[in-house]
């Protein structure tokens, strides 16, 4: 990551800004993004001199575009911010169940289409799905669905946009920030139904997460694949 240039959408916070420290710590740059300003100042101010940022939601095209307006010429993009609700097929009513794909699908897919005058020609992209799309769980069908397309989305873009390189990172249930913001019951079932299926028998960390970013960002003979850091919950 030596003087790279990395832009994160969803850099403020979890395994986002994780990436960033370690760009950072590594002799390179970010710009980051977020929704929540204050949240993206406190990043910014942690990261230090080495890093940029602007407000702004991936679910907003405008938005989107006025971010990488901002943003200087990039060697990698990471994108993990999404917001998105939860649930079991028969529960959730329409307009909830569509947003993973409103907004985790559609987010990371105007992201890209709006960095690419931005990206090096050799440059590379990580997308973020989830391993609860190759091994469905309670958390429901429109959220499976969502994970499978961004993984046919990468490999799609691997041959379309070449000699760009596109990877996805498909994590497990992972200790992060989104998780801890939500209630304490549902987190606690949650990681226990993980762990039970896991071979590892354990959630992952932010840092497990963030690593394997990095080698998507920094093997330059990957292209198209995903990348799942589940413990083996799919195997």
């Amino acid at each position: 990551m030596k003087d790279k240039t990395v832009a994160i959408v969803g850099g403020s916070s979890g395994i986002g800004l994780g990436v960033a420290k370690q760009v950072v710590a590594a002799g390179g740059r970010v710009f980051i993004g977020g929704r929540d300003a204050q949240r993206l100042e406190r990043a910014l101010a942690q990261l230090g001199p080495a890093a940029g940022g602007h407000r702004v939601d991936s679910a907003d095209d405008a938005s989107v575009a006025a971010f990488f307006a901002a943003a200087p010429a990039i060697d990698h993009l990471f994108t993990p911010g999404a917001s998105y609700a939860l649930g079991r097929f028969t529960e959730l009513d329409e307009a909830t169940a569509r947003s993973p794909m409103d907004h985790k699908f559609w987010g990371q897919y105007r992201v890209v289409r709006h960095a690419l005058p931005k990206l090096r020609a050799q440059g590379s992209v990580v997308l973020m799905a989830g391993a609860l799309g190759a091994r469905v769980g309670l958390s429901g069908a429109a959220y499976a669905a969502c994970n499978c397309a961004i993984e046919g989305l990468g490999r799609a873009l691997a041959r379309e946009l070449a000699p760009r390189r596109f990877n996805t990172v498909s994590p497990g249930t992972i200790d992060s920030e989104l998780w801890r913001e939500r209630p304490a019951a549902l987190r606690e079932a949650a990681f226990e139904s993980f762990a039970q299926g896991a071979p590892l028998g354990r959630i992952g960390t932010v840092e497990e997460v963030v690593d394997a970013v990095l080698f998507l960002m920094g093997n330059t003979f990957m292209t198209g694949s995903t990348l799942y850091v589940d413990g083996g919950y799919v195997t």
